[in-house]
């Protein structure tokens, strides 16, 4: 077998998985842009957000806490989203070696580190392989979210009184749709129940988003602690968990445990 021929196999089936996976993220983008608007936010904010902080989880989370407590909720807003957005650092520690690269080329590696890009990545075989993923997964999401975030937001901008047609209240239900895939187990489900009740009785007395930086905490003490036991805790498969489930948008892909790339043959 030609070695080189395999490896160019390799590559090509990275370019058909990646270009895959970033039109099917990137239609999700429409959801989102018309959610944010809804939410408050107008267009050019809304594509900011999308170009800048670039996590789905973490855009559905802060258009969540924004459209409960408006503006004055943005710093409890920009916690919650930093919050669902810290395993990012754990990805960027695995794609280094991937990546390479002087400083400018991290940089922009850092802005596309993503569920998916890692993903596919690191479901490749060979390095070059497991590089043409990772950059063409990211720079796909990264355009294609932010085209159909613009479309999006120019919808909701359009349809105007979004309270009308109940999308109003749709980011929390987006953001709901994220997590639901996640309860499967004890452990997630109890993690789910705490932070929803202690989110629920604080609503009333404190500030739109401090509620969700509470349970947030409550979550991480539970979830820390594995007080029920869950053998499929992160750290113990070998594999990293993400914000959200199967609704496509960038950062909320279940991703699979991390394959060695040096036990592949």
């Amino acid at each position: 077998m030609d070695p080189e021929r395999t490896d160019s196999d390799e590559v090509a089936a990275a370019k058909r998985i990646a270009w895959s996976v970033a039109l099917a993220t990137s239609a999700y983008g429409v959801g989102f842009g018309a959610l944010a608007v809804a939410a408050g936010l107008n267009v050019w904010q809304t594509c900011v957000l999308s170009a800048v902080m670039f996590t789905g989880g973490s855009q559905f989370a802060f258009i969540g806490v924004v459209a409960g407590g408006g503006l004055g909720a943005l710093p409890a807003a920009v916690a919650s989203a930093s919050l669902l957005g810290a395993r990012n650092v754990a990805y960027a520690i695995r794609m280094k070696p991937v990546v390479g690269g002087r400083w400018p080329l991290t940089l922009a590696a850092a802005q596309v580190t993503i569920d998916e890009s890692v993903a596919v990545s690191l479901a490749q075989r060979s390095p070059r392989a497991r590089k043409t993923g990772f950059w063409l997964t990211g720079i796909g999401v990264f355009l294609g979210w932010n085209l159909t975030t613009l479309i999006g937001a120019l919808i909701g901008d359009v349809l105007g009184g979004t309270d009308r047609y109940g999308l109003d209240a749709a980011a929390a239900a987006a953001f709901l749709g994220l997590l639901w895939p996640r309860l499967r187990e004890r452990q997630a489900i109890a993690v789910g129940v705490a932070a929803a009740v202690i989110a629920t009785c604080l609503t009333p007395v404190m500030t739109p988003g401090l509620p969700v930086l509470v349970a947030a905490v409550v979550a991480i003490i539970v979830g820390w602690w594995n007080w029920f036991g869950t053998s499929g805790m992160p750290g113990r498969t070998g594999g990293l968990p993400s914000s959200g489930g199967a609704d496509g948008s960038p950062g909320s892909g279940v991703l699979p445990s991390w394959p060695d790339p040096e036990a592949r043959p």
